[in-house]
């Protein structure tokens, strides 16, 4: 039975960060906002996991947990089916989260006061990481390319690299808020960059399972692997299978020195105990939710057709950034010829959402905004129909 993604269900009154707290973390005051902005989806998670998940609380006990032989098998299943990369269970290891774990990351393999490389516009988040823990952000800006959507600007990362000696660089594949997917081409010349001048990638694969149609993923880890004792790649079922609240992620380390200090570090910090329910839904999403995934990017697929259609056709001054990947649009506003905070007040008052702020992703994000369609159809047919109230003033 097909999944009817275009149920509305009310998230209100969950604790639902998107839904119930727009006015703290987006310091948006007007009331009823549609709320595309943080990027989780208003869809209800596999049938499979939630069945998984009622049987273990069934269970009814929830003492000290570990993950066991049928978690590995069903990440490195996973991976091999759907992406052909082979994962060794030895590289594994798990996390609640993928920023806190890159956070320990930027600890453990920098310090005080060095610089941290990140590509423009930025997943907010990892400036937060850097700078409080008291390394400087380097900003590599993407360009901007009319069929990719962005490039990287390698000749000018070359240079930071020679010039302030990083000792880190965090990379995001497929990109936030972007939607870029990294092609093979690329990461082999980044990669040969951080050989050059002894940078580690820190590589956020998040978004690994939700491409596009025709598009596909490069992980760092499907390269050479000479490149194996410098990368470091992080995934987690919660963006593909909608489990973010569940807090479960997972570091591939091939390098067992890296794995071994990782490993200190994640001790040190009292981080070795994992939640049984966070295991049983992401053993259960890899193992029995790959038509569900088929079916939800058909879904998210035509959203964003749609879209996009609807934008070309009636809002001009609006420019959806071509992308790969992600369930996310990247909205060029730029033509309005508003300030952030005089866009922030058009999309709040008069459109009616609060989208996130390109501003948020860094100073060259001025001027865009993301909207996140994971979400069913009615709530993109409110949200043009806001947009186009912007148009009429």
């Amino acid at each position: 039975m097909k999944t009817n993604f275009d149920q509305v269900i009310n998230r209100h009154a969950t604790g639902s960060v998107k839904w119930d707290f727009i006015d703290r973390y987006q310091n948006m005051d007007t009331e009823n906002l549609l709320p595309m902005w943080v990027s989780d989806y208003d869809f209800a998670c596999p049938p499979n996991v939630l069945d998984a998940l009622h049987k273990r609380v069934d269970h009814g006990v929830f003492g000290y947990s570990e993950r066991d032989e049928k978690y590995y098998s069903a990440l490195t299943g996973w991976f091999e089916r759907r992406h052909q990369l082979t994962i060794k269970p030895e590289w594994i290891c798990s996390i609640e989260g993928v920023v806190p774990g890159l956070s320990l990351l930027v600890q453990m393999l920098s310090q005080v006061g060095d610089n941290v490389v990140v590509q423009g516009p930025y997943y907010g988040s990892f400036a937060k990481i850097i700078q409080l823990n008291q390394r400087k952000l380097l900003e590599n800006p993407l360009q901007e390319d009319s069929e990719a959507g962005y490039v990287m600007d390698l000749a000018q990362l070359e240079m930071l690299f020679s010039e302030y000696r990083p000792p880190l660089f965090i990379l995001c594949n497929p990109h936030n808020p972007t939607g870029r997917c990294w092609s093979k081409e690329e990461l082999t010349r980044l990669l040969a960059l951080c050989d050059k001048y002894d940078v580690t990638v820190l590589s956020d694969e998040i978004w690994a399972d939700l491409l596009l149609p025709g598009s596909t993923f490069t992980s760092v880890l499907h390269l050479d692997s000479r490149w194996h004792s410098r990368v470091i790649a992080a995934t987690s079922a919660s963006k593909t299978f909608g489990l973010s609240s569940l807090r479960i992620s997972n570091f591939l380390i091939p390098s067992s020195g890296l794995k071994a200090r990782f490993i200190d570090r994640l001790n040190a910090h009292g981080l070795d105990v994992f939640n049984a329910l966070s295991m049983a839904a992401a053993t259960e999403a890899y193992n029995g939710s790959e038509q569900w995934l088929n079916e939800l990017l058909d879904y998210l697929a035509a959203n964003r057709d749609w879209f996009v259609s609807r934008v070309e056709r009636d809002l001009p001054w609006l420019r959806v950034v071509p992308a790969q990947g992600t369930y996310l649009v990247w909205i060029d506003c730029r033509a309005l010829g508003l300030s952030d905070e005089q866009l922030k007040h058009v999309m709040t008052d008069i459109a009616g959402i609060a989208p996130s702020m390109g501003s948020g992703f860094g100073p060259y994000g001025s001027g865009f905004i993301r909207i996140n369609l994971g979400c069913p159809r009615s709530y993109l047919e409110q949200a043009i129909n806001g947009l186009l109230r912007i148009g009429a003033q």
